[in-house]
C-alpha cells in the first residue's frame, strides 16, 4: 500500500458491541476504558460484554445458520464475492484503520499499515477459496461408491490478541466465513477499536444479520461464556499458554466443542560460524524486536556458535544502542518501534530483566524506561544467559534479546528443543547442508532460514507442543477445520 498517509488523531467511530447487524449498548451497561500506550491517556470507553450479552449474540448466530437461513443457502461463489467486498472495503479505509490501530496499540503506522495489507490479501485468498471446498468419491464394494462433502462447523467464537489486532481478527474472520459459518468474535479488551469496524464492513458488503458479532469484554467473563457456551460449535483463540489450558478444559467439561489453539513461543534462532555477521545480527535483533517484540514468533533465545560468540555480543550490544532512536511516537516518520502496549506489560518485561540481572546473565545495553510518558521500553541485550533462567523459558514479550553460546551442532538442537514451547525457529548459515539438517531437526511448527515472520496466506501456521493444537491459514483450514 503505497501513498497512505497516516490520520493523526483519528475519529473513534465504534465504541459499541455488535450483534445481528446492529451496534448496541452492553446488557449491563458496563465499559472498558482504551488506553493510548503512548501518552497514557484514556482516549475513550468501549461497552463491556459479559454472559448476557454473550447469550443474545450466540442466539442470533445460531438463528444465521439455521438450515433455510440465506446465509446457510448461499451459493459459495456470492459468499466468495462478500468477501471480496470486504477486502475492497479495508482496503478503501486503509489509512483510518491503520493509524486507529496505532493509536489504539501503539505499533508504529507503517507496522499497522503492513497488517492492513497483508489482512485483504488474506481475504482475498479465502474468498477465492469459498467454491472449491470440495469433497471426495472413494471407491467402495461391489462397484458402489460414497462421497464425502464438507460442512459448516456451525457456530465459532474467535478470540483475539492484543498484539496485532486487526490482523489476527482477519485471519480467523476470513476462514470462519470461507467455509459458512457465522462467528463471535471476542477482540482483546485492550486494543478492540479496529475490531469493531468488522460490523461496518459486514454490513456494507452485504453478510446477513446474525453471521458477524462482535463482543467486547474481558476473559474471565465474555471470554468464559464463550468457551463454555453449549451452542458454540469451536473456539478458535490465539493467546498466552495458561488461557489455552482454561479453554481446552472448557471444552470437555461443556460440549466438547472442538478448538484451535494458537499459543506462546519461546522460539530458538541458530546463528552457525559461517554467518555473516554484519548481515546477521540487525536480522537477528529485528527478529526478537519485531512488533516491540510482542509477538509469539519473536525469536528470543539466540544460539550463536562459539567462535563468532564474543564478535555477534559485540556487534548486537551497538546495533541496540543505534536503534534507541528508532522508539517513539508511532505516527513520526521513520520510528521503528513503539510502546509496550499497557502498563501490565510494561511492568511484566521490568521484572524479567531485573530477574536475568540477579540470576547472573550480563546486561550489555539497555534494561529501562526509555521515555518519561509512555510504555517505551529501551531496546535490551543480555550475554551469557543459561538456559535454565527465567528469561531463556518464560516467553516475555519485549524487546529482550537473550544471546547463549553453544559448542557444537548437535548440542544447539537440543538446548532449542528443550522447551515447552514450539512454535517457529530460525537458522542463520552460509552452510546449505547445516540450514537443511537444523531445519528437520527442530521441533517447532516453521522453520526460517535466513529470514524471520515469513508468512503468507497459503501457507499453514501453528505449533508443536504446548504452542497449540491446529494450523490456521492455507487450504486445509477452510475446508476441514472450522
Amino acid at each position: 500500500m503505497e501513498n497512505v498517509k497516516a490520520i493523526k488523531n483519528p475519529v473513534i467511530r465504534r465504541t459499541q458491541l455488535f450483534i445481528n447487524n446492529e451496534y448496541v449498548n452492553s446488557v449491563s451497561g458496563k465499559t472498558l476504558e482504551i488506553e493510548n500506550p503512548s501518552t497514557e491517556d484514556i482516549i475513550c470507553r468501549v461497552q463491556e460484554g459479559d454472559k448476557a450479552d454473550v447469550d443474545k449474540a450466540v442466539s442470533a448466530a445460531r438463528r444465521a445458520m439455521e438450515r433455510s437461513s440465506p446465509w446457510r443457502t448461499m451459493d459459495p461463489a456470492d459468499r466468495g464475492k462478500i468477501i471480496h467486498k470486504m477486502a475492497d472495503i479495508i482496503e478503501r479505509d486503509a489509512a483510518y484503520i491503520a493509524s486507529l490501530e496505532t493509536m489504539d496499540n501503539g505499533k508504529p503506522f507503517a507496522s499497522a499499515l503492513g497488517d492492513v495489507g497483508f489482512s485483504v490479501a488474506i481475504l482475498r485468498y479465502y474468498a477465492g477459496l469459498c467454491d472449491k471446498i470440495e469433497g471426495k468419491t472413494p471407491a467402495m464394494p461391489n462397484g458402489k461408491f460414497g462421497y464425502t462433502r464438507y460442512e459448516p462447523v456451525g457456530v465459532v467464537a474467535a478470540i483475539t490478541p492484543w498484539n496485532f489486532p486487526f490482523l489476527m481478527s482477519t485471519l480467523k474472520v476470513s476462514q470462519i466465513l470461507a467455509a459458512g459459518n457465522a462467528f463471535i468474535l471476542k477482540p482483546p479488551e485492550q486494543t478492540p477499536l479496529t475490531s469493531l469496524l468488522y460490523g461496518d464492513v459486514a454490513i456494507e458488503a452485504g453478510v446477513p444479520p446474525g453471521v458477524v458479532n462482535i463482543i467486547c469484554g474481558f476473559g474471565p467473563t465474555a471470554g468464559a461464556a464463550l468457551t463454555a457456551h453449549k451452542d458454540v460449535n469451536k473456539v478458535a483463540f490465539t493467546g498466552s499458554r495458561e488461557v489455552g489450558h482454561i479453554i481446552q478444559k472448557a471444552s470437555g467439561e461443556s460440549n466438547l466443542k472442538r478448538v484451535t489453539l494458537e499459543l506462546g513461543g519461546k522460539s530458538a534462532l541458530i546463528i552457525g560460524k559461517s554467518a555473516d555477521l554484519d548481515k546477521v545480527v540487525p536480522l537477528a535483533q529485528d527478529g526478537c524486536y519485531v512488533n516491540m517484540g510482542q509477538t509469539c514468533c519473536a525469536l528470543t533465545r539466540t544460539f550463536v556458535h562459539e567462535d563468532v560468540y564474543d564478535e555477534f555480543v559485540r556487534l548486537s550490544a551497538e546495533y541496540a544502542n543505534e536503534t534507541r532512536a528508532k522508539i517513539g511516537d508511532p505516527f513520526q516518520d521513520g520510528i521503528k518501534y513503539g510502546p509496550q502496549v499497557d502498563k501490565v506489560q510494561f511492568d511484566k518485561i521490568l521484572d524479567l530483566i531485573e530477574s536475568g540481572k540477579k540470576e547472573g546473565a550480563k546486561l550489555e545495553c539497555g534494561g529501562g524506561r526509555l521515555n518519561e510518558k509512555g510504555y517505551f521500553l529501551e531496546p535490551t541485550v543480555f550475554s551469557n544467559v543459561t538456559d535454565n533462567m527465567r528469561i531463556a523459558q518464560e516467553e516475555i514479550f519485549g524487546p529482550v534479546q537473550q544471546i547463549m553460546k553453544f559448542s557444537s551442532l548437535e548440542e544447539a538442537i537440543d538446548r532449542a528443543n528443550d522447551s515447552d514451547y514450539g512454535l517457529v525457529a530460525a537458522v542463520f548459515t552460509n552452510d546449505l547442508s547445516e540450514a537443511l539438517y537444523l531445519s528437520q531437526e527442530l521441533e517447532a511448527g516453521q522453520i526460517w532460514v535466513n529470514d524471520f515472520m515469513l508468512m503468507a496466506p497459503n501457507t499453514p501456521f501453528g505449533g508443536y507442543k504446548q504452542s497449540g493444537i491446529g494450523r490456521e491459514l492455507g487450504f486445509d483450514v477452510s475446508s476441514k477445520l472450522p
